[in-house]
């Protein structure tokens, strides 16, 4: 059976994203863990994260966890979702500048002050709720996945990859900005696809059936 680790650094109730996995691909082993070895054992491992990025790197390096994902991003699938999307970049302008696991080069940034949509309506911050996902080239967590598919965000700040290539998908507030990244073995989600119905399920699924190559 194959193993899927899911990354408990002390921050944020997991519960719903190992519900998801366990409901997505049954025949998986999903574990909650925040020991080393037993990640680095896994087949497959989900950084999943919420709440502040400070608090969220300070745990990483208080418990060795940064060095393993960072290992884990140089060996095997890995899918970072929300928070632990922002914290694979090299760093976030949240918390007055946070430097971050620079697995995927680039920046954290937060959405620009009053933004207003084509009307001109006030657009609130922090982005919640359900949009629309623009993948922009083909890769194996899109399979079953219709273009402009709807999943579930909530977050104040994004992605700015240095390389356009690692963007595999946008999302418009009211801009185009990016809501996953892509790069060798490394997935990585603004949305909640746990929170996001058949079409998340169906991207956790694609997950746990992925080999890392594209």
């Amino acid at each position: 059976m194959s193993t899927v680790a899911v990354i408990d650094y002390g921050m944020g109730n997991l519960h719903s994203i190992v519900k998801a996995l366990q409901h997505a691909a049954p025949e998986v082993d999903v574990v909650c863990v925040s020991d080393a070895d037993t990640i680095l054992g896994a087949d497959r491992v989900v950084f999943p994260g919420v709440g502040a990025i400070r608090d969220c790197m300070q745990a990483l390096k208080q418990s060795g966890l940064a060095a393993v994902i960072r290992e884990v991003a140089n060996t095997k699938p890995l899918l970072g979702i929300c928070l632990g999307m922002q914290a694979l970049l090299t760093d976030s302008e949240e918390n007055n500048g946070i430097q971050c696991l620079d697995v995927v080069a680039g920046h954290v940034v937060h959405f620009a002050e009053a933004l207003t949509d084509g009307d001109g309506n006030v657009l609130k911050i922090p982005h919640m709720g359900w949009n629309q996902v623009h993948q922009l080239h083909p890769h194996p967590l899109w399979e079953n996945i219709p273009q402009d598919s709807r999943f579930y965000f909530v977050h104040s700040y994004y992605a700015q990859p240095d390389d356009a290539a690692a963007i595999a998908a946008t999302t418009q507030y009211p801009n185009a900005f990016t809501c996953a990244l892509a790069q060798d073995n490394v997935f990585a989600v603004q949305f909640h696809p746990e929170k996001s119905q058949a079409v998340g399920l169906q991207l956790l699924n694609n997950f746990l059936h992925w080999d890392g190559h594209v």
